[in-house]
């Protein structure tokens, strides 16, 4: 991956408290993954910041080196790499999701 792509995601990561690397918009999601991983932050209230993968296919390889995790979509809260959508969707059922947010000073208690 270039030092390009990767200061440009190190920049998106750093500059959005919720960040979703996706596969289209959160109005048009492009894989369920994705409308699934856009459903529960929208569902939590939460507001994000998104990513289209699938138009820079710099960002589209560089996301899965920079997170060392294979697959898109991707959430980023506050810097940190949470995970794909099937690991936010057992974090959202099990409550930890929620948790994460009034941790990190995103959402109310």
């Amino acid at each position: 991956m270039s030092d390009e792509v990767q200061s440009r995601i190190q920049a998106l990561v750093d500059g959005n408290d919720v960040l979703l690397f996706m596969k289209g918009s959160p109005l048009f999601p492009q894989c369920g993954f994705s409308s699934r991983a856009v459903a529960i932050l929208n569902h939590m209230g939460v507001d994000f910041e998104s990513v289209d993968v699938l138009q820079d296919q710099g960002v589209r390889q560089g996301i899965k080196a920079f997170s060392d995790w294979p697959t898109i979509p991707q959430l980023y809260v506050k810097g940190e790499f949470v995970g794909g959508s099937d690991i936010m969707m057992e974090m959202y059922e099990s409550g930890e999701l929620a948790d994460l947010f009034v941790e990190k000073g995103l959402a109310a208690s």
